[in-house]
């Protein structure tokens, strides 16, 4: 069992990019950096982290009669532009 894991592993491993089209996507050699194909797994994980804990935090302490307790001020737009 443990063989035919490993040898669907490698049979994907080394088919994903025979299977890519070049036509499709720019690729230069900075997206084969170590550090950016990590980062292509903890992106994911950072967005629902966004989601699920930063945004639900911010709403409760941006409410107008929560902000004295929090300590929360509204802030200006970084590029004096209106936000979408």
């Amino acid at each position: 069992m443990k063989r035919l894991i490993l040898a669907s592993l490698l049979a994907v491993a080394l088919a994903g990019p025979a299977l890519a089209s070049s036509d499709t996507c720019d690729y230069d050699e900075s997206q084969s950096h170590p550090l950016r194909i990590v980062a292509y797994f903890l992106y994911p994980a950072g967005v629902a982290t966004k989601w699920l804990v930063a945004w639900p935090i911010h709403y409760v302490v941006s409410r107008p009669s929560l902000e004295a307790v929090f300590g929360h001020t509204q802030h200006d737009y970084a590029f004096d532009e209106e936000y979408p």
